[in-house]
């Protein structure tokens, strides 16, 4: 900037700060400015061209004021401060913006002022509308939904709501965050100049929308009122509502307003009307008020005509921007999903890459253990192979064990027949034994009582022959005796003959029953050892045939082993020592 030459001890310039919805701008400006040459610098410094909506707004003590275009910026009452801080903001708004805004920043520097008006509550918005704006302010910010990328949280630090809505319903951030994003998901496909668009024509249906807000009275001792000034002419509020107005006076109504100090004159096009009079207490107000009344009167009746030839151009060139723009985004959206496809498909490249390098390494894992399982089963073979031929050869072994069990087992049947037929035998010799000691003793107890009277026969004998032999010796002496007969002779000795006869044959008889009986102890003597050796061989015979049918149960199926019905060991084992006690007793 130029700085023209002024006296040496006034500043040349002067510093100020404009300060829009999204940056902050420092100039110098020349002393002389006025509103005019400050408003069109920062005009071209944005790149704006719609510059009828805007003004820069500025703080005076308890209420706000608009630079004058056409009055030098230090003549008027502007802060003293240094820099002078100024609002670059929409001092008008349009009816129906898709027609109105044409550039895109136009466009976004309404969107970011309408927003903060919501969030501080200046514009009222159900909550509702505040969740669906919400969602087309995310979607201007952060573009299309991407749940990778969009983390649950990722909202936490954006101011999307207005505080009442927040405390109208006890929900949490994050319950909030999740109805936002489900609005924010549909809105895939959307730029940001045309979720931004969509956030102001839902905002302009709002009641409180480009409204300008002032306290005023119907007369001097009258109860307070609201006026509300906007694009659509004059409303009359009460002062608790500031939605629906008492009384409404559009612009195509009006046929001129008027002030004078503090009382402001409306008068109808039609003249059969009232004039409606109101008081402001402030002179300062009453010439904002007079402002926005002729602004905004303007822009009604120039939106009501033909276009100017700038408007026509901006027009045709924000078309063909939009155009552009539009076939850059088709053709950045094909590209974006054509990189999308082919990220996909090498995503897609890259896992069947992996799949095949994960099946090829489990198929060589698999062929190394097919290898091992197989010389483990080879090994396995052979070890299979060896137990065969062991197995076989234990089985031929337990085959010739079985015939030679066999074989065992029919010659200890046979022997046990022959030993059956012993016993038997041995039974029969023992009965017939025992019928010949008893006919023995019989014949004994015979010949005993036979001896005995031998015995006695003999004693008598010899008594009598004594008594004959003592009456003989003492007959001679005495006297001599008659002579002797040959018949007394005869007999007495006869009765010596038959007394020797009988000890001959006592003799004899005794001779026969001593040797007789020594005959028979010798016999039953030996029938003892034959008994005895046949009850050792039995035992041994016992013993083999237990070994041989637990050995043969082992090798065979096993069968109940049942004891033979001739004879049970025991009642054989009483019956041999039965005998064997009567052998010994005889």
């Amino acid at each position: 900037m130029s700085i023209l030459g002024l006296k040496k001890k006034q500043p040349k310039t002067f510093k100020v700060k404009v300060m829009t919805m999204d940056a902050e701008m420092e100039f110098s400006c020349e002393v002389k400015w006025k509103g005019k040459d400050l408003f069109d610098l920062v005009c071209r410094t944005i790149g704006l061209r719609e510059t009828w909506f805007f003004g820069l707004r500025y703080m005076v003590k308890d209420t706000y004021a608009w630079l004058k275009p056409d009055k030098r910026v230090l003549d008027q009452d502007v802060p003293k401060d240094s820099p002078i801080t100024f609002h670059f903001l929409a001092k008008f708004f349009p009816e129906k913006v898709e027609d109105e805004l044409v550039q895109e920043i136009t466009q976004h520097l309404f969107f970011l002022q309408v927003k903060k008006q919501i969030l501080d509550e200046e514009i009222f918005c159900s909550p509702e509308a505040s969740v669906l704006l919400a969602s087309y302010a995310v979607q201007a910010k952060y573009g299309d939904y991407d749940p990778n990328f969009h983390k649950p949280g990722f909202l936490a630090q954006d101011e999307l709501l207005p505080k009442r809505v927040l405390m109208q319903y006890q929900m949490t951030p994050d319950m909030w965050e999740e109805k936002i994003t489900a609005w924010y998901a549909e809105h895939r496909g959307i730029a940001r100049d045309e979720a931004e668009m969509e956030y102001l024509k839902i905002a302009q249906d709002l009641d409180m929308y480009g409204v300008s807000y002032f306290s005023i009275t119907q007369n001097k001792r009258d109860t307070e009122l609201l006026l509300g000034v906007d694009a659509q002419g004059l409303h009359i509020y009460s002062p608790n509502s500031k939605l629906n107005p008492n009384k409404s006076f559009p612009w195509s109504g009006i046929r001129n307003i008027s002030y004078s100090e503090k009382e402001f004159t409306i008068k109808p096009l039609e003249k059969k009307k009232d004039v409606f009079k109101f008081y402001s207490s402030q002179l300062r107000v009453n010439k904002l008020i007079l402002q926005l009344c002729i602004g905004n009167h303007d822009l009604f009746m120039r939106r009501r005509k033909v276009d100017s030839i700038e408007v026509q151009q901006m027009k045709a060139q924000a078309k063909e921007e939009k155009a552009r723009k539009k076939m850059e985004r088709q053709i950045l959206a094909r590209e974006k999903q054509m990189r999308e496809d082919a990220e996909r498909a090498k995503e897609e490249m890259e896992r069947r890459l992996f799949q095949l390098q994960d099946e090829a390494r489990m198929a060589n894992e698999a062929l190394l253990r097919s290898e091992e399982t197989a010389d483990l089963l080879a090994e396995k073979a052979q070890i299979a192979e060896e137990e065969a031929k062991l197995l076989a050869h234990k089985a031929a072994e337990a085959e010739q064990e079985r015939q030679r069990l066999e074989v065992a087992a029919i010659k200890t049947k046979e022997e046990k027949r022959l030993m059956e037929q012993k016993m038997r035998e041995a039974e029969q010799l023992a009965v017939k034994l025992v019928e010949q000691s008893e006919r023995r003793s019989k014949e004994a107890d015979h010949l005993k009582q036979d001896l005995n009277e031998a015995k006695d026969a003999e004693r008598r004998a010899k008594q009598k022959l004594l008594e004959i032999s003592k009456t003989t010796y003492q007959a001679a002496p005495a006297c001599a005796g008659p002579p002797v007969s040959p018949d007394s002779d005869a007999s007495a000795d006869g009765s010596f003959l038959r007394m020797d006869f009988k000890d001959s044959d006592m003799k004899r008889l005794s001779m026969e029953i001593e040797r007789e009986r020594l005959e028979y102890m010798e016999r039953s003597k030996h029938l003892q050892d034959q008994l005895k050796e046949l009850k050792s061989e039995i035992e041994s015979l016992k013993l083999e045939e237990q070994q041989q049918a637990g050995l043969y149960t082992l090798l065979t199926e096993p069968r109940p082993y049942t004891e033979p019905a001739y004879l049970p060991h025991s009642n054989r084992g009483s019956a041999y020592m039965t005998q064997m006690a009567y052998f010994e007793e005889v």
